[in-house]
C-alpha cells in the first residue's frame, strides 16, 4: 500500500498523482486529496492503483448521494463537487479543441440537466444462484451490480426493475445472460428483452402477464426487437409532434437534455428557410424547424425513417422530405447540399468524417453540429475551419451527469 497526494483529475476523470516513477492514475480520488492505494496495473506509460482509503479529503470531494457508486460503472464523478466538476468537464473540451488549434473562446456557458432525468437506460441481466442480477456492469468488468435504486434515472424506470427481475427469473435458464432496455414514453414504458426466448403459449402468457403487471406500452423481445405487445403506442412528442420510435431507436438520453439541445439548434439555424438534417433519427431537430422552412430529413436506419415518416404525415407537416440513407456510405454531394441554407449534423460518437469533407468544400451558410463526442467534434470541426468555415459557438450540454460525456452544439458560418 503507498500513500499518495492526488494533485488533479485526468481526461477519464481519474485523480492523478506523481512519484519518483512517474504518473499514478486513481479512480475516485478528489483533487487535494491524501489517500492510500494500492498499485495494481498500467495504462500507457502510467500506472494505475486502487483507491483503498481516503486518509485526508480534499476540498472538492462530497460524499457520493448513490450507494451503488465505485462498484458500479454508470457514473464515475458523484464525489466531486459541482464547480470543480463542471470545469473539468469544461476542460474536456478545451483539450479537445486545443488538440487540433481551435480557438476556446467561442465556447459558451455549461448547460446542466437534473439528476433522476434520464429516461433510457440499457442493463446487463443474468440468472445465477436462484436469483437474477439486473443492473449495471461494475467498471471494466462483466460482474453485474444489482440495482434497487439510481440517481440518474427517472424513477419510473428504477420502479420497473423488480418486475423485470421475477419475469427474467421465470424465463430465462440458470446461467442464462440478456440485455434489457426500458425506455421511458409519455405514456408508458417501453422495453425490450433483448434475449432469445422460445415463444410458446406458456412463455406468451408469462409476458402477457408481466406487460399487464408492469403496465406497459409496449413490450419486445429478441437480439433483433420484434414486438410481441402492443398496449398502447409508446410516444414522445419532438416540437408539438408525435413519434412512436421504434424498440431500438434513437432519443436523446433526457427530455430536459432533448428541450437544451433544440433551443441551441433553433438559435444556430436562424431564419434559415431550407435546412438539410443529417442523422435525424427520429425527427428531433427536423420537427424543431418552423413550419415555413422546407426540410430534408435523412436517417440510415429504416426504422427510424418509418417512424419520422408516420409523425410527419399525422402532423400534415409537408415541408419535410425524408431520406433514408446511409451517410459513411453515400453522404450528400456538394450539389446537393447547395440546396441548403443550413444543415444540422448529429451523427454519432464516430462523427461525420467523410460528409463533413463534403460541407467543407460546399457553398452551405450555416452548418449546426451536435455531438456527444468532444474529440471527433474537434477533428470535425477543424475540416470544416480548413474548408472556410467560422467557428462560431460551442455550447456544452451536461446531458449525461456524474459521467465522463458530454454533448453540445456548435455553429460555423461561412
Amino acid at each position: 500500500m503507498v500513500d499518495l497526494n492526488i494533485e488533479s483529475l485526468g481526461a477519464r476523470g481519474d485523480g492523478i498523482a506523481r512519484d519518483d516513477d512517474g504518473v499514478i492514475y486513481v479512480p475516485y480520488a478528489a483533487p487535494g486529496d491524501q489517500v492510500a492505494v494500492t498499485i495494481n496495473g498500467r495504462r500507457g506509460d502510467a500506472r494505475m492503483a486502487h483507491l483503498d482509503n481516503v486518509l485526508v479529503p480534499g476540498g472538492d470531494r462530497v460524499a457520493a448521494p448513490c450507494p451503488h457508486f465505485t462498484v458500479c460503472g454508470g457514473c464515475a464523478m458523484q464525489h466531486i463537487q459541482t464547480g470543480p466538476y463542471q470545469s473539468w468537464k469544461l476542460d474536456i473540451l478545451y483539450q479537445a479543441l486545443r488538440h487540433r488549434d481551435l480557438e476556446t473562446d467561442v465556447v459558451g456557458d455549461f448547460v446542466t440537466v437534473p439528476p433522476a432525468s434520464r429516461r433510457r437506460a440499457r442493463f446487463s441481466a443474468r440468472h445465477t444462484g436462484g436469483k437474477v442480477l439486473l443492473g449495471f456492469n461494475e467498471p471494466g468488468s462483466h460482474k453485474i451490480i444489482n440495482l434497487d435504486s439510481c440517481h440518474i434515472l427517472r424513477p419510473a424506470i428504477v420502479d420497473v426493475l423488480p418486475e423485470l427481475r421475477a419475469v427474467l427469473f421465470d424465463l430465462m435458464k440458470s446461467g442464462g445472460k440478456a440485455d434489457v432496455q426500458v425506455t421511458e414514453t409519455e405514456n408508458g414504458l417501453d422495453v425490450w428483452l433483448v434475449a432469445k426466448l422460445s415463444h410458446n403459449a406458456q412463455v406468451d402468457m408469462r409476458l402477457a402477464d408481466f406487460a399487464q403487471d408492469a403496465d406497459l406500452a409496449r413490450l419486445s423481445t429478441g437480439l433483433r426487437p420484434e414486438v410481441v405487445m402492443v398496449r398502447r403506442a409508446p410516444t414522445v412528442t419532438l416540437s408539438g409532434v408525435a413519434v412512436t420510435p421504434p424498440p431500438n431507436g434513437f432519443l436523446q438520453a433526457s427530455l430536459a437534455g432533448e428541450q437544451a439541445l433544440v433551443k441551441l439548434v433553433q438559435q444556430s439555424v436562424g431564419d434559415a428557410r431550407s435546412v438539410a438534417d443529417l442523422y435525424a433519427g427520429v425527427g428531433t431537430f427536423s420537427f424543431a424547424m418552423n413550419k415555413n422552412v422546407e426540410v430534408l430529413a435523412v436517417e440510415g436506419v429504416e426504422e427510424q425513417t418509418d417512424a419520422l415518416i408516420a409523425g410527419r404525415n399525422a402532423a400534415r407537416r409537408n415541408g419535410i422530405e425524408i431520406q433514408v440513407r446511409d451517410l459513411e456510405r453515400r453522404p450528400l454531394s456538394v450539389e446537393e447540399l447547395a440546396a441548403y441554407a443550413a444543415v444540422i449534423f448529429d451523427p454519432p460518437r464516430a462523427g461525420a468524417a467523410r460528409q463533413v469533407e463534403l460541407l467543407a468544400a460546399s457553398t452551405v451558410a450555416t452548418v449546426v453540429a451536435v455531438s456527444c463526442n468532444p474529440a471527433t467534434f474537434a477533428r470535425d470541426a477543424l475540416t470544416l475551419e480548413m474548408g472556410g468555415y467560422r467557428l462560431m459557438s460551442v455550447t456544452p450540454v451536461d446531458q449525461f451527469p456524474w459521467s465522463r460525456h458530454l454533448e453540445l452544439v456548435a455553429c460555423f458560418q461561412r
